[in-house]
């Protein structure tokens, strides 16, 4: 009588798990250990840094020249948000004469930052109108500046002149 109530529990037990799938991924840069050591300062500069590394994720805007590889290792449960497990930064920072100055390797979950979209509307300034303002608002206003009055035209031209 035990064995079959037995044999129910794991079954679902088995079958509830088949639904807990983790997702292990990886997003951003490929790193390759052996390439990133090659990279030295004084000695690189940036055509050989994109050679090597190709393509940074993204480039500073201000201050001294930087280029940013990011490497980011995320797992999640099935339906579940990702979560970072491991997360590279190097940093390439550059002289004037676009040689290598530094490079700076953090390894670090510290800088990872959690964005939460607050609300489901994004914020705008301006008049607030319904939809029906949207679709019937315009209604008399289109070609308003070029109805009416005049007739011949006027002014300098081969027809006004």
């Amino acid at each position: 009588m035990k064995r079959p109530l037995l044999v129910a529990s794991v079954a679902a037990i088995l079958l509830l798990a088949g639904g807990c799938t983790r997702i292990r991924a990886h997003q951003g840069y490929l790193v390759d250990q052996l390439i990133v050591d090659s990279v030295l300062p004084g000695v690189d500069n940036k055509a050989s840094v994109e050679g090597a590394l190709g393509r940074p994720t993204f480039v500073s805007q201000f201050g001294p020249e930087r280029w940013y590889y990011v490497a980011r290792d995320t797992r999640a449960l099935a339906f579940s948000s990702p979560r970072p497990t491991e997360q590279l930064l190097i940093t390439v920072q550059f002289d004037g004469q676009g040689n290598v100055a530094t490079i700076d390797r953090n390894a670090t979950l510290d800088q990872v930052a959690n964005l939460s979209p607050v609300g489901a509307k994004t914020p705008t300034l301006g008049r607030k109108r319904s939809l029906l303002d949207e679709i019937f608002g315009n209604i008399g206003a289109v070609g308003a500046g070029g109805m009416g009055g005049g007739g011949a035209p006027t002014g300098p031209g081969p027809n006004g002149g």
